[in-house]
């Protein structure tokens, strides 16, 4: 016979322990232990427990909620910081102004967030734990809609709701009765052999808890896709200038890890038209040149040399080109400036975009002449679609170019000082100095109406404000994830619905025979038991209802 370990010993086969063991210790605390110490011996995890402890903790609902909060922190830089992908010039200044700071926040991906290996961290630990955490909880729930429910108690009346009565009709027709009630009201319904029936609805609570849950998995994976295998650029596109889908044309550009930028399709965009609509009407108070509607009118050309479409981008209508959405994010004004030397030849001329600073259009921008000698030229000022001086400055008094303006301040030096990247919107001025008036005491301010040229002081030549042109801030984009990372999210809408919106209930059904009525017809007691999963003031009313509805027709 084999001996038994006991928790006291050993059994013999009998049943009954011997003397403890020799070479065990039985109290943790014994002095006489094992090891010859004190400490309680615990018992001690292998490298395979550990693995089973650490993946019982990831997978639990209280650390995904941790993680999915220790997500939304982490993104936190990413909307206080200027971000590297989506503005290079201001994350330099912004390193360059913070000489202690920068460095070291730059070091930790502050500038790069989503693309740093912190966040990437908490994101698939996330994804990890989300997976980890719904799928048995899928699996269990998949395994309860298949089981039936549970048979009804001996007592149902001492459930939370019940209901008792005695009823002029046989076992069986109560039964039916009761079936056919509870199917109404989209139970599923289960007869038992002794005569009795279990019914149970609301499963769809708990779907839909799944569901939500798998489809924020869905979303973190079309997020990922996106991120991998999605670009976004941006470029400033004047009125008559056409765009060519390729890497050298767009502003910034900003493509995913998984991204060739040499294989972008080699579509064209062609900027005809832009129409901007403002509220003109005087009556309108504070409403006065508000904007109503922008409407960019382009050829595109969907194939190098391929027949030219005719389209139009709106604010939220955008133009679907096969590789990349474009998008009408901003607009504004490009005053058509010419430069020329003293013997008229001409150093700078094209449509220049200004960025509109107010509802009135008023708008910044700089002229870079890197031709002009012996020291290059800078133009830095504002451009006023209806320009007025006023006791507070230049001013636009309304967005429409009515009467437009160039207020203009002279620079001349190095343009790009050290090489470093710099705003299309800005002009360095470390490494140069404000042009003086002719008389020497103030510096020169040019005011200059369409069709004006002022001669600039000491030989340095002239420059001519010849017209205006639009120009619409179009943003490219391709999200190869947004249909998924989309219909996740709709699912994770109808799933979060369903959790607040689905009871989950239960109903027991016994009968039996009661004493025959005074003309001998048949009677039976019915006793009905209602319970509800969680706090459910409606179960009462909805069983009394079931009590009192009608026997439908068969």
């Amino acid at each position: 016979m084999t001996a038994k370990p006991s928790a006291d010993g050993i059994r013999d086969a009998d049943g009954i322990p011997d003397e403890p063991a020799a070479d065990i210790a039985t109290d943790p605390f014994d002095a006489d232990a094992a090891d010859g110490t004190d400490a309680p011996r615990l018992p001690r995890l292998g490298p395979i427990g550990w693995l089973r402890w650490t993946w019982r903790q990831l997978t639990s609902m209280r650390s995904a909620l941790f993680l999915l909060l220790m997500l939304a922190v982490a993104a936190l830089p990413g909307s206080t910081f200027p971000q590297r992908s989506i503005d290079p010039t201001r994350t330099t200044q912004w390193i360059t102004d913070h000489p202690t700071a920068g460095p070291i926040l730059d070091k930790l991906g502050f500038f790069e967030v989503y693309a740093s290996p912190w966040f990437a961290a908490i994101y698939l630990l996330l994804f990890i734990s989300l997976v980890g955490c719904v799928l048995p909880r899928a699996a269990q729930h998949w395994r309860a809609l298949r089981t039936p429910p549970p048979r009804p108690p001996k007592n149902p009346e001492r459930l939370a709701s019940a209901h008792v009565e005695t009823v002029d009709a046989t076992a069986g027709e109560v039964l039916e009765q009761w079936r056919a009630r509870l199917r109404k009201a989209h139970y599923r319904v289960v007869s038992h052999e002794d005569g009795t029936l279990s019914a149970e609805k609301g499963y769809l609570k708990e779907t839909g808890n799944i569901v939500f849950h798998l489809a924020l998995i869905g979303v973190i994976v079309g997020v990922g896709i996106g991120h991998l295998w999605g670009w976004k650029g941006d470029v400033i596109l004047p009125v008559g200038k056409t765009f060519a889908n390729t890497l050298s044309r767009y502003d910034t550009f900003s493509p995913g890890p998984n991204v060739d930028p040499s294989r972008l399709a080699p579509y064209t965009l062609t900027l005809t038209k832009l129409d901007a609509q403002f509220n003109e009407d005087v009556a309108a108070g504070n409403q006065l040149g508000m904007p109503r509607d922008f409407t960019a009118s382009v050829d595109f050309a969907p194939t190098a040399g391929g027949a030219v479409q005719h389209e139009t981008i709106k604010v939220n209508h955008p133009l679907e080109t096969g590789d990349g959405t474009v998008f009408l994010l901003g607009n504004g004004y490009a005053p058509k400036i010419t430069v020329r030397d003293a013997a008229g030849h001409v150093l700078y001329s094209d449509a220049t975009p200004f960025l509109a600073q107010d509802n009135n259009y008023k708008s910044v921008g700089a002229v870079k002449v890197a031709g002009a000698a012996p020291k290059q030229l800078g133009f830095a000022g504002l451009f006023l679609p209806t320009g007025k001086v006023t006791a507070h400055g230049p001013v636009s008094m309304f967005p429409q170019p009515l009467d437009p303006r160039l207020a203009l301040t002279v620079f001349e030096g190095e343009l790009f000082p050290r090489g470093a990247p710099q705003s299309v919107y800005a002009l360095d001025t470390t490494a140069m100095t404000q042009v003086q008036a002719e008389d020497g005491k103030d510096a020169l301010r040019l005011w200059l109406a369409v069709g004006e040229t002022y001669q600039l002081p000491g030989g340095r030549g002239s420059i001519t404000f010849d017209g205006v042109e639009r120009w619409a801030g179009l943003s490219i984009r391709t999200d190869p994830g947004k249909s998924l990372t989309l219909g996740s999210a709709l699912l994770a809408l109808a799933g979060l619905i369903a959790v607040l919106v689905v009871r989950r209930r239960r109903v027991f059904v016994r009968v039996a025979e009661a004493a025959p009525g005074p003309d001998g017809e048949p009677r039976t007691l019915v006793r009905v038991g209602a319970l509800a999963k969680d706090d459910d003031e409606g179960m009462a009313q909805e069983l009394a209802t079931l009590a009192d509805r009608p026997e439908d027709p068969r």
